[in-house]
């Protein structure tokens, strides 16, 4: 199936901190009513983990095979477009990759609900699935829906909503209207990183056919539409830290804002788009950032 280099690469690691994030704010929210298990946490940061392999392997094999993934992108080269891995190893990666994360999965949802809770489990298990859908189907088939302008809803529900929410509820067994407040800013960050990728490779996805909400609205509303990404991620915190009235100290995590707020200031400035490649890897480490300080506030200080 190719060799193990070629592999980590198309598993594209430097994407795992984000897609942690609402697994982590979804654990803090938990311990924050007094909620914390070990082993549920590591099982549910592997099954995450997993669903972004998946997604990964999908996206590579997608594109490449829509040919997407050309001279024309500005990025790394993907494992298909550069010939490091083939089609068929792409595809059976994607399926063992598959297998390996529902069996993961199964554990966490056995181990947080026991037998005694069936409907949670049956619950949980089709959100599994609908995860493993929704990684494989942004660019995979012909109705793909990352080429539909659908990219950043699915971003925002999967990575946000039901990342923080669900993980959450794994501890609890509960919801929190105010948790979405968290889960909103957390998916809103997830989608600027998606937004960025857009209008980075928003020439090269026109010209072959990926209408991205980029592609669709133009590169310069693209830079607004992030401002608002952004800024509402940081009003949805804003919020979330009044309605629980935490202090200054519990909520030295909002730095991380400031700068996601000097970025910004880049992508207003910027007019290559090319020249945006760099700021994603800042805004996906400053949301992880954002996540493991939540954390630690809610363990430190309350």
């Amino acid at each position: 199936m190719g060799n193990t280099k070629a592999w980590i690469q198309a598993a594209r690691l430097r994407t795992l901190p984000l897609s942690l994030s609402g697994i982590i704010v979804g654990t803090a929210l938990a311990a924050y009513k007094g909620y914390f298990d070990g082993t549920i946490f590591v099982l549910a940061l592997l099954t995450t983990i997993g669903f972004q392999v998946i997604s990964n392997f999908a996206n590579d094999y997608g594109d490449g095979v829509k040919g997407t993934d050309n001279e024309d992108r500005i990025g790394p080269a993907r494992a298909l477009q550069s010939g490091t891995i083939t089609r068929a190893s792409l595809k059976n990666g994607i399926i063992v990759s598959t297998i390996l994360t529902l069996l993961i999965a199964l554990a966490l949802i056995y181990l947080a609900f026991g037998l005694e809770n069936l409907p949670y489990i049956v619950l949980f298990f089709v959100l599994g699935l609908l995860s493993i859908w929704a990684a494989i189907n942004y660019t995979i088939g012909s109705k793909a829906y990352g080429y539909r302008g659908m990219g950043d809803l699915f971003v925002f529900l999967f990575f946000g909503l039901l990342a923080v929410l669900g993980s959450m509820f794994l501890f609890t067994k509960s919801f929190d209207a105010v948790a979405l407040f968290p889960a909103i800013a957390i998916g809103l960050l997830c989608v600027a990183v998606l937004n960025l990728n857009n209008l980075r490779d928003m020439v090269s996805d026109k010209k072959h056919g990926k209408i991205t909400l980029v592609v669709k609205m133009g590169f310069d509303r693209g830079k607004i539409y992030h401002g608002f990404l952004i800024i509402t991620a940081l009003i949805c915190f804003s919020v979330f830290i009044w309605l629980e009235g935490w202090d200054w100290k519990s909520s030295f995590f909002m730095l991380v804002f400031v700068p996601l707020l000097i970025h910004l200031r880049k992508v207003k400035q910027t007019q290559n788009p090319g020249h945006l490649d760099p700021e994603l890897k800042k805004v996906a480490l400053s949301t992880f950032l954002l996540a493991v300080l939540f954390l630690i506030s809610v363990n430190i200080f309350l």
